[in-house]
């Protein structure tokens, strides 16, 4: 089993940049509209803080997790949504707390975990891969967030787990558009903050995918069209693989319209955020 505790740390931080947005926000500000139609503020980190809970359960009662989500199947659709609007109507600095205490609960429980496989809503995680996947979505819920508050925020190397979860749920992106991946590997590359190079794939890979990293998350966060991002691709099977990518499980989103959109065009619902890693 790998050491979760680089990733764990990243986890860390990455939560703590999102609570400096929201920390000291009004009260008011927390029904701010985001770019993810009908989600407010309040909405992306009520999300946040009903995932870390399942991951949670999922830590330290496997089998009662295992019984609630099968309780869940019948309403595979609605029930993450539904956990966002039941966290969105508490009292905004009861929400933040709430979101405060789960955070702090499943990096302990994380940390302490003896090893093995956690229960999920789709395949079974392992603890780096359960940390990872929740980096990767409080990146892209707080994309969200400072969005809404015009907020532009640095790029860091924490950027590395998300551009690989895009990576390796190459195959699932496909899958999700009923599509049959190529079996030929691709080549990435990517520009890092730092300015050094990430790379996936052997390097003389005929399909390749080039650019800036940070471009790269919000494509395949589906937090950006891929008019607006520095992302090429080199083949037709990489060129249509930028078109459907996304990071994170459950069916297709709609993704964001380019800024060029008028505002009716801009509104996109948000993905489907169903709390699986199709890729671990």
């Amino acid at each position: 089993m790998s050491d979760p505790s680089p990733v764990l740390a990243d986890l860390h931080a990455e939560g703590e940049a999102l609570d400096g947005l929201v920390g000291q926000l009004a009260a008011d500000r927390w029904a701010l509209p985001t770019p993810a139609a009908g989600w407010t503020i309040a909405h992306q980190i009520a999300h946040l803080a009903w995932t870390d809970q399942q991951a949670l359960h999922a830590a330290t009662d496997p089998d009662g997790f295992r019984r609630a989500a099968e309780a869940a199947l019948p309403a595979p659709d609605t029930f993450v949504d539904e956990g966002a609007e039941d966290g969105a109507r508490r009292p905004p600095a009861e929400l933040l707390a709430h979101w405060r205490t789960g955070r702090a609960a499943l990096h302990e429980a994380l940390a302490g975990h003896a090893g093995g496989r956690l229960p999920w809503f789709g395949p079974p995680m392992g603890v780096t891969s359960m940390a990872t996947a929740r980096l990767m979505e409080t990146w892209a819920h707080g994309q969200d967030v400072a969005d809404a508050l015009g907020v532009v925020r640095e790029p860091t190397a924490r950027l590395r787990h998300v551009a690989h979860i895009g990576v390796r749920a190459r195959n699932f992106a496909y899958f999700a558009h009923g599509l049959t991946p190529p079996e030929e590997e691709f080549r990435v590359e990517l520009r890092a903050p730092d300015g050094g190079l990430w790379t996936w794939g052997p390097e003389d890979a005929a399909q390749r995918v080039t650019g800036d990293a940070l471009g790269f998350c919000l494509l395949v966060t589906q937090r950006a069209h891929r008019d607006d991002v520095a992302v090429t691709a080199e083949g037709a099977e990489a060129e249509r693989w930028l078109g459907i990518a996304q990071a994170f499980a459950g069916p297709p989103g709609a993704g964001r319209s380019p800024r060029s959109a008028t505002p009716e065009e801009s509104t996109a619902p948000e993905e489907s955020a169903t709390p699986k890693e199709p890729t671990a």
